[in-house]
Formats: structure tokens, C-alpha cells, sequence
């Protein structure tokens, strides 16, 4: 309790506590990918049933993008299956980064790695964001991937942060990671030069076919216990209620958002796994009161009333403070 109610304090300093940022993920290419992570259902080394795909046309990428900005959506993420952009895909990429700006959206890829003059010329193209999840605990990476090392990971958020993009970086809950592992990958976020302005904290979607597929279930007061923690640690980011919302009651969402997450994925699919529909989201915004950030949108000035309670409860959190 006491966990929460400090989350939410730091939350409020922050943010409006009732907005919440909303994303749309398409993938732009599914499937085929080299690397060995044991979560991940687009690995070509595991039978899972999915079929590789070619990139995407940029014009049906954009035509997806319209449709996301005009359900709601303000900022269009679109991830690729690959360890790293290859040189001939990366004019269409850029194709689609320009395209997707200018529809008004904030824009977000993942490609995997990028080097220094691949993120230089995403940002020229307009790119907001880059995704690239450091996934776990440094100590625990071997465990989950073996084919590229946690310091490759460091290094292209490097990459990306050198060239002026934002960071979108989180992990994974689920893959047999221990409550340490959860802590320590949260102190790596929290302490890279800069902390990522966007914190995706995914659920372990389990896929059959991968070495995962049996992975034990996370705890859901356990689960909410990390997304306080990643509030309190990183203040001002946005921390993204990601993969697994399938699996989670309302209940369970609604103790989330209180614990300071202020972001999802909305739409009916999530890369390759089934998410909520906007419907369902919408009808759970409405319980709780939340509503949809807008572009751009941070912490509003206090009023002179609401800066007290802030300035009391900063000073002492045991005082109780009344509205």
C-alpha cells in the first residue's frame, strides 16, 4: 500500500493521473528473424507457426496509420523482425517515417540494432522514438538470448540517444527472472545517461513452439509492484502498460494505471498475439474516469491547492492530506 500510494504521489507530480497516452504497433514485417529470443514467436529458429513476410508497401503503411490517428491513436509504432535494418530497406523505411509525420502522429520504429548513421538518418527523417528493449537483467540476458549481448543492446540505445531520438526501452515479466532481476533491470533503465522517456513493461505472452511456452504465469500483485517501482525510478517517463493485457482483469489494469502507468497499445493485435479491442479499452476508460492523451501532452500547471497537497506530501508522504 505504501508502495502504491507513493507511486501515484510521484505519478501526480508528473502527469494528469487521468490521461493516458495511446499507441498503435504494426508490424511491418513479421516473422524470419535470426536471433534466439526464447519469448518471441517470429524467431526462424523455432516452429511456432508463423509464416516470414516481406516489408510492407509504404502507402499501406500509411493508409493503417490514418485509420490508427482517426480511432484515437497518437503516436504509430512499426517494428520489424530483423536483427538489423539491412542497407536496402532503409530508404523505404525512411519512406514510412515521413509519411506517418505527416499525418500529425508521433512516430516510433523497431528494427533491432542500428548503428550510428542508420539512427542518424531515421532522425533526419522525422523518427520520434526507437524501441529496443533491453528485455531483463544483465545477469539474467543469457538466459533468454544468446545470439546478441546485453552491451549490444546498451549500445544501440546509445545509438539512438546520440543521434536525438527519443528512447522507448522496458522489459519483460515472465521469463523466469527472479524479483532481482526485475530491480536490476529497472536500476539499468533508470540509469543510462538518460532515462528512456518511454518505459514499456510487457507480460510474457507464452507461445507455443518457443522454449517459453511453459513459463509459469507472473504474479499479478507482483506485476503491479514493477510498474510502481518504474514510476517512482523514472518520474517523467511515460510507463507503457505493454504485451499480456489479454490476460489481466480490469481490476488488475485499473490497480496498473493507479501505480503509474500512463500508456497502451490499443487495437486488436499486438505484433503477432491478440490485444483488447478498442472497444473493451473504452469501456474501461469509462469505469475508471481516464481519457486519451493528447499529442504532446505532459503535466498541466497545478492549481495553488493541488501544488500544497504536492508540497506536503514531498515533505513528509505520512502526512495525511486532504481534499
Amino acid at each position: 500500500m505504501e508502495l502504491l500510494f507513493r507511486a501515484q504521489t510521484v505519478h501526480r507530480q508528473n502527469f494528469n493521473p487521468n490521461r493516458v497516452q495511446m499507441s498503435r504497433l504494426l508490424s511491418i514485417k513479421t516473422g524470419g528473424c535470426p536471433e534466439d529470443c526464447t519469448y518471441c514467436s517470429q524467431s526462424a529458429r523455432y516452429d511456432s507457426g508463423l509464416s516470414a513476410s516481406k516489408l510492407m508497401e509504404v502507402q499501406r503503411v500509411i493508409a493503417e496509420a490514418k485509420r490508427a490517428r482517426d480511432a484515437g491513436a497518437t503516436r504509430y509504432c512499426m517494428g520489424a523482425a530483423w536483427r538489423s535494418p539491412k542497407a536496402r530497406d532503409m530508404a523505404q523505411i525512411v519512406a514510412m517515417v515521413e509519411g506517418v509525420k505527416a499525418l500529425g502522429l508521433e512516430t516510433c520504429m523497431t528494427l533491432g540494432m542500428l548503428d550510428a548513421d542508420q539512427a542518424k538518418r531515421l532522425k533526419a527523417a522525422g523518427l520520434d522514438y526507437y524501441n529496443h528493449n533491453i528485455d531483463t537483467s544483465e545477469s539474467y540476458y543469457s538466459n533468454v538470448i544468446t545470439t546478441r549481448s546485453f552491451d549490444d543492446r546498451l549500445q544501440t540505445l546509445q545509438n539512438v540517444r546520440d543521434s536525438g531520438i527519443k528512447v522507448c526501452s522496458g522489459g519483460i515479466l515472465g521469463l523466469g527472472e527472479g524479483t532481482q532481476d526485475r530491480v536490476d533491470m529497472l536500476v539499468t533503465l533508470a540509469n543510462l545517461p538518460e532515462p528512456p522517456e518511454s518505459v514499456p513493461v510487457n507480460m510474457l505472452i507464452p507461445v507455443e513452439g518457443t522454449p517459453l511456452e511453459d513459463a509459469a504465469p507472473v504474479d499479478p500483485i507482483d506485476f503491479v509492484r514493477t510498474i510502481a517501482t518504474a514510476r517512482i525510478m523514472m518520474p517523467e517517463s511515460h510507463v507503457r502498460l505493454s504485451a499480456g493485457r489479454t490476460a489481466m482483469s480490469d481490476e488488475m489494469q485499473a490497480l496498473c494505471f493507479f501505480a503509474g502507468a500512463n500508456s497502451i497499445f490499443v487495437g486488436d493485435t499486438l505484433l503477432t498475439k491478440d490485444n483488447p479491442g478498442e472497444d473493451q479499452d473504452m469501456r474501461l476508460f469509462a469505469k475508471l474516469g481516464l481519457e486519451p492523451m493528447q499529442v504532446h501532452e505532459h503535466m498541466p500547471e497545478m492549481d495553488p491547492a493541488e501544488a500544497h497537497r504536492a508540497a506536503l506530501l514531498e515533505a513528509d508522504p505520512a502526512i495525511p492530506v486532504l481534499r
